[in-house]
């Protein structure tokens, strides 16, 4: 394992879990984040590799074009058919993934250089995504089920329906769990998230000071 450069840390967690909101309070709390989500999103607009092969996997008009002349996904479309066909959300991982592990790999450096002590890697797909090679500790966010389904829907991810149905094509919350090395509760309130946060970035802060990575 690497013995050089920034503290990687990996956020990951099902639909609804609130991985996003532990991630935004340990970059308020000093850590640099790099959110692979964010990141595949902003290439599935602006990469040609990347927007010629989601077109040959959808169709020509899964894009149309902004009053700007800027190509705007049909993200909705996409999510409906990936998550009730295997192949294609295969397919479209195999297409984004490569590169958002090039962009992370750029940022990682960039903080080598700048000294940085402390990166936070946010990816819902971290494990199936094969992006935790190089992580020095793994955090799991994690709640049941309907708090999730119910979670999500409010945040206008889609119905109850399109949501069980992510949740069910990624992996199994009871997998990620096994494979974390630290695990967050989410099913409290906003207040409680925060205070776990705390506890998080406390066990981080002493991994770091034992040398443990």
């Amino acid at each position: 394992m690497r013995r050089t450069g920034p503290f990687i840390i990996g956020v990951t967690g099902g639909i609804g879990s609130g991985k996003s909101t532990v991630c935004r309070f340990l970059s308020g709390m000093g850590f640099a984040l790099f959110e692979a989500d964010r990141i595949a999103r902003e290439l599935q607009q602006s990469d040609q590799d990347i927007v010629s092969g989601i077109r040959e996997l959808f169709g020509f008009d899964i894009y149309t074009t902004d009053s700007s002349g800027v190509l705007v996904l049909d993200r909705r479309r996409v999510a409906a058919e990936v998550f009730s066909d295997r192949e294609k959300l295969d397919a479209l991982n195999a297409l984004v993934h490569p590169k958002v592990y090039d962009a992370f790999e750029n940022v990682r450096l960039q903080a080598a250089g700048q000294g940085i002590g402390v990166l936070v890697k946010e990816a819902a797909i971290l494990f199936e995504s094969g992006m935790t090679g190089d992580l020095d500790l793994i955090v799991v966010v994690a709640a049941n089920i309907p708090l999730r389904i119910q979670r999500a829907a409010a945040n206008g991810l889609g119905s109850p329906e399109e949501i069980r149905r992510r949740i069910a094509a990624q992996w199994p919350q009871e997998r990620l769990i096994e494979k974390a090395d630290y695990v967050i509760y989410n099913e409290g309130t906003l207040d409680d998230l925060y205070r776990e946060t705390e506890k998080l970035y406390g066990f981080i802060m002493q991994r770091i000071a034992d040398g443990e990575r």
